[in-house]
């Protein structure tokens, strides 16, 4: 085995960086056949996320391979070699395993524990597999890997170390706030139906979101992930084209975005021009608005259509004129004293005081129909400006990320490169959370105690991968001196039957039989032993030393490796 490793991550290069190398796919595809027409590599793969490009490759030579793939990753990436390479790491043989099966862990992940590398790590097998650029070491590798990371997840607690990059992502948005309180009522747009939005999107339907719309170039699996959310759901989900993501966006109170696309999605200009015509919501359809009987707000609506009006408080100061039913209320101007106010907006209790327009009122001053709960209850079902007020009262709570206002639109960007222009982050009611932000957090999340448990598993692991691909290694070697021993014997035969004519089947066949015996007693000991030897560190000079000692033929030998190949080759197609 001479696995090699090159790439770069979240760890080793600033998200800049990672936005510019980052491959498409078709990028990916290229770099996979521009890897094996390579002389040092004769299979490969590519692991590329949102945080991380990652080429694996088996290679024959240890420092040609590093330069050949670094080479290649800067040229496919369209970063200059000599800008990349002080961001690239490079792992070889057992340390780029390790290397894998941590990340297949979630313990090189920007959320330690997320689960959605495995995905990504299966995809990646895939494409290699379609490509036949997988060979039998990659096969056995991310087949492994896959086996290491469920482990993982099943026999530790490492999921209560992190989460996935979307419900981080959402707990950023929410500020503190509880992410199920923050999504609920919440109209949420997504935008692309890869594997990351649809992540995004099942997650927003979990969490309670009112309704759910999904854009995406292709329009038809953006339907089919809106039907399945819609019937498993329990979230109101349709799909759009994405060209209907400008008028989408002024109706939406957060958005989620991760396409392939190699451009922005999203511009500054055209979220502030959703922000110039941002509309509240609908309230949903068939929804009861009327206030329960014998609440507070059905019996101050009970004295009002009796009276035509609220009765109007008394208090030592101004006149407050009482509220009309059906209008919207005035602020009352500053400096008011002059006897002359706007109508009655609305009050809210403070302590054992309440607050009026700005002006304390009296104890014992109270509503005098006996209304004893905040007054901001009553303005919310005059003559439907309720959703309005309603809406700008639940946006109000929610700080803007700079400290400047509420937030009239959230914005989610997972994409690499980003979708979303950085630069909306100074608009006025916009909250931007994207991937740079995301690994600034990160860093302060505190990692389980089930983090020293998968890292042991990891270790065991690598050692148990590392054992059995040094013994498969020699295997080929031993085949070839067993068949070297089963024609010998087939010769001598022949050659005892052409001196020993005489002989009846079961006499030969018993000679047969014990020449065998012989040969078999006298290779078992030195063929068991030595894949012993092989399996541990350093022992792969132990297939040369018994090619030479037998004086096997290497073509004898690299025939049985062919063999072994298309064998794994047909065993591994389709286990992913």
């Amino acid at each position: 085995m001479s696995l090699l490793v090159v790439g770069l991550s979240h760890r080793s290069a600033p998200v800049s960086v990672l936005e510019r190398a980052s491959l498409s796919l078709d990028a990916q595809v290229k770099l996979l056949h521009d890897t094996l027409a390579a002389e040092p590599a004769t299979e490969a793969t590519v692991l590329a996320t949102c945080n991380r490009i990652e080429l694996y490759a088996d290679v024959d030579k240890f420092h040609a391979g590093v330069a050949e793939l670094s080479t290649l990753l800067a040229r496919h990436s369209g970063v200059g070699l000599e800008e990349l390479t002080p961001y690239l790491y490079v792992h070889y043989e057992d340390r780029a395993v390790h290397h894998l099966f941590s990340v297949a862990c979630g313990l090189d992940s920007m959320v330690v524990g997320e689960g959605q590398i495995l995905g990504q790590i299966k995809d990646a097998l895939a494409r290699g597999q379609e490509l036949h650029t997988a060979g039998r070491l990659i096969n056995d590798l991310f087949q492994q890997a896959l086996r290491v990371g469920k482990r993982a997840h099943s026999e530790t607690g490492i999921d209560r170390a992190g989460q996935s990059l979307v419900t981080f992502g959402l707990e950023q948005l929410a500020a503190g706030e509880s992410v199920e309180a923050w999504a609920a009522d919440k109209r949420a747009l997504v935008i692309g139906a890869g594997s990351m939005s649809s992540l995004a999107a099942t997650t927003l339907a979990r969490l309670g979101v009112r309704e759910l719309v999904i854009a995406n170039r292709t329009t038809e699996r953006a339907e089919r992930l809106a039907a399945v959310l819609s019937e498993s759901g329990g979230v109101r989900a349709h799909a759009v084209p994405m060209g209907s993501v400008a008028d989408e966006l002024t109706r939406a109170d957060v958005a989620v975005s991760c396409t392939g696309a190699t451009g922005l999605v999203l511009t500054a200009e055209a979220v502030a021009t959703a922000l110039a015509q941002h509309v509240v919501p609908e309230a949903t359809p068939g929804r009861d608005l009327r206030a329960p009987e014998g609440s507070v707000v059905a019996r101050l609506a009970a004295v009002a259509a009796r009276d035509g009006r609220v009765a109007e408080l008394p208090l030592d100061g101004p006149e407050v004129v009482p509220a009309v039913p059906g209008t919207v209320p005035d602020a009352p101007e500053a400096g008011a004293g002059t006897g002359q106010a706007g109508p009655v907006a609305a009050g809210r209790v403070v302590g054992e005081d309440a607050v009026f327009d700005g002006a304390d009122v009296a104890p014992g001053s109270e509503c005098p129909v006996g209304l004893d709960d905040s007054l901001a209850q009553h303005g919310a079902w005059v003559d439907n400006a309720s959703r309005t007020r309603a809406a700008s009262a639940r946006t109000a709570t929610v700080p803007h990320a700079d400290g400047n206002g509420p937030v009239r639109l959230a914005l989610l960007d997972l994409a690499m490169p980003r979708d979303i222009d950085a630069a909306v982050h100074r608009l006025a009611g916009v909250r931007l959370v994207d991937i740079e932000s995301l690994a600034e957090a990160s860093a302060d999340v505190p990692m389980a105690a089930d983090v020293d448990q998968v890292r042991s598993i990891v270790s065991d692991e690598v050692a148990a991968f590392g054992a059995a691909q040094r013994a498969a290694h020699i295997t080929p070697t031993v085949v070839a001196l067993r068949t070297m021993a089963a024609d010998v014997v087939s010769s001598e035969m022949a050659r005892l039957d052409g001196r020993l004519t005489g002989l009846d089947e079961k006499q030969r066949a018993e000679i047969t039989q014990t020449v065998r015996r012989v040969v078999d007693k006298l290779l078992h000991a030195p063929t068991v032993r030595v894949k012993q030897l092989a399996s541990e560190p350093g022992g792969a000079g132990y297939a040369d030393a018994l090619r030479t000692l037998f004086d096997l033929d290497p073509e004898t030998v690299a025939s049985v490796s062919r063999a072994d190949l298309n064998d794994a080759d047909v065993k591994n197609r389709g286990r992913v």
